[in-house]
């Protein structure tokens, strides 16, 4: 197999493997323990399904560290289109994952404080549910800051993927409409909270055009006959002339 249609499907394996993380960690976990507006319940169901509260710990942090060699793959895939676009790409990435693993503190905080441990016991139980809710809501605020970072990646990544000529253009010019979606739905958290499932919802076309590259790149991979010819030989320990 030509080594860029390798890589290429190296990333979207990857790319297609956050998915599932991502429906465990942020939807099905919270939704199934956390009780909005609820400190009391909240507490018995995390205490009821510690265990569980803490594999979603566990996937979010597998996530970011998943996300992070995507970042590297997509970087070795697309470097030698644009070097500098792709520094700018990746370095947005690893700056995601920063956040992400510093965000995941709250989500142990919380979980800290609904036990309560020894040196909590100055405080009541009401007071501990109290502070362990605002430990996950700020765990939600942190998400809908790092939004931000999931959408200015895709502009690097969608400018390389329009001007690769192995990937297909309508993708690339997708993904950069994507970073904006993403920045709504970040700007909509921050500033309209109430509204902000209803932009996430009419968001959903456009946010799209990440689930398509992954595929693309798992399924497909690179179009080789497509590929420019020094990307090729920079690419390749075979010679240009005998691709």
């Amino acid at each position: 197999m030509h080594p860029i249609k390798k890589t290429a499907r190296i990333a979207g394996a990857l790319y297609v493997s956050t998915v599932p993380i991502a429906l465990f960690a942020w939807s099905y976990v919270p939704g199934k323990l956390i009780v909005r507006g609820n400190a009391t319940a909240t507490a018995e169901n995390v205490l009821s399904h510690e265990t569980l509260f803490r594999l979603a710990i566990l996937a979010d942090l597998v996530g970011f560290v998943i996300f992070i060699c995507l970042g590297f793959a997509l970087y070795r895939l697309l470097r030698d289109v644009d070097r500098i676009w792709a520094v700018v790409m990746l370095g947005f990435v690893l700056v995601s994952g920063a956040v992400g693993f510093l965000n995941s503190l709250n989500n142990i905080a919380a979980v800290t404080l609904f036990r309560g441990a020894d040196f909590l016991v100055a405080l009541e139980k009401p007071q501990r549910d109290a502070l362990a809710m605002l430990f996950l809501r700020l765990h939600g605020q942190g998400s809908v800051i790092n939004e931000i970072l999931w959408g200015v990646w895709l502009f690097p990544f969608g400018w390389l993927v329009f001007r690769s000529g192995f990937l297909p253009r309508f993708l690339g010019i997708w993904l950069m409409i994507n970073c904006f979606g993403w920045l709504a739905v970040s700007v909509a958290g921050l500033f309209f909270p109430p509204y902000s499932d209803a932009i996430y919802r009419y968001a959903q076309p456009i946010l799209f055009g990440e689930m398509a590259i992954m595929l693309w790149l798992l399924i497909r991979g690179a179009n080789v006959a497509s590929i420019p010819a020094a990307i090729s030989a920079s690419n390749s320990s075979v010679p240009a002339t005998q691709l």
